[in-house]
C-alpha cells in the first residue's frame, strides 16, 4: 500500500519544521491524507477528494483537521475534544506534529500566511520548542 507521508520526509520535516528529531516509531494506518473544510459535506457527511488516501501516521488526518480549523478557536477544540481518543495519545501526537510539519512547509512554500503564527504556536504548545521560521515564509511572529 503506497504511503502518502512517508518516513524520509518526516525524518528531513520533524528537524526543519519543527526544530525537533524525527521519532525513532512511527505508528501507521490507513488515511485520507487531506482532511480540511473543504474536503467535507453537510449531511450526509461525506468526505471527498481521496486522491492522497494511503498509509499516514496515527492521528495525522485528525491532525491536519484541526490545524486547518484553527482560525475558529471554537471549531478547533471540538474537532480536539471529538478526535480526544487519538489526539491525546502518544502515536496520535506524532501524527499531529507530522500534520502541522506539512503545513508548515507549505507556510514556507508561500501558502496559508495568516494561519501561520496559529500552526507555530500549536506546534510549540506540542513541542515546548519554538518551530524555526524559514526566511521564504514571510512569517511575522
Amino acid at each position: 500500500m503506497k504511503a502518502t507521508v512517508r518516513d524520509g520526509w518526516i525524518q528531513r520535516a520533524f528537524p526543519q519544521f519543527l526544530g525537533i528529531p524525527a521519532p525513532a516509531k512511527i505508528e501507521r494506518v490507513t488515511g485520507h491524507g487531506d482532511p480540511h473544510w473543504g474536503n467535507l459535506t453537510a449531511m450526509p457527511l461525506t468526505l471527498l477528494d481521496w486522491e492522497r488516501w494511503g498509509r499516514v501516521p496515527y492521528g495525522y488526518d485528525a491532525g491536519l483537521l484541526h490545524a486547518n480549523s484553527l482560525f475558529i478557536p471554537d471549531v478547533a477544540d471540538r474537532i480536539r475534544m471529538e478526535f480526544a481518543s487519538v489526539l491525546y495519545t502518544p502515536a496520535g501526537r506524532v501524527g499531529e506534529l507530522a500534520a502541522l510539519a506539512e503545513m508548515l512547509q507549505a507556510v514556507a512554500r508561500g501558502w496559508y500566511p495568516d494561519l501561520a503564527p496559529r500552526l507555530l504556536a500549536r506546534a510549540e504548545s506540542l513541542t515546548g520548542v519554538r518551530p524555526p521560521v524559514l526566511l521564504r515564509s514571510e512569517v511575522s511572529t
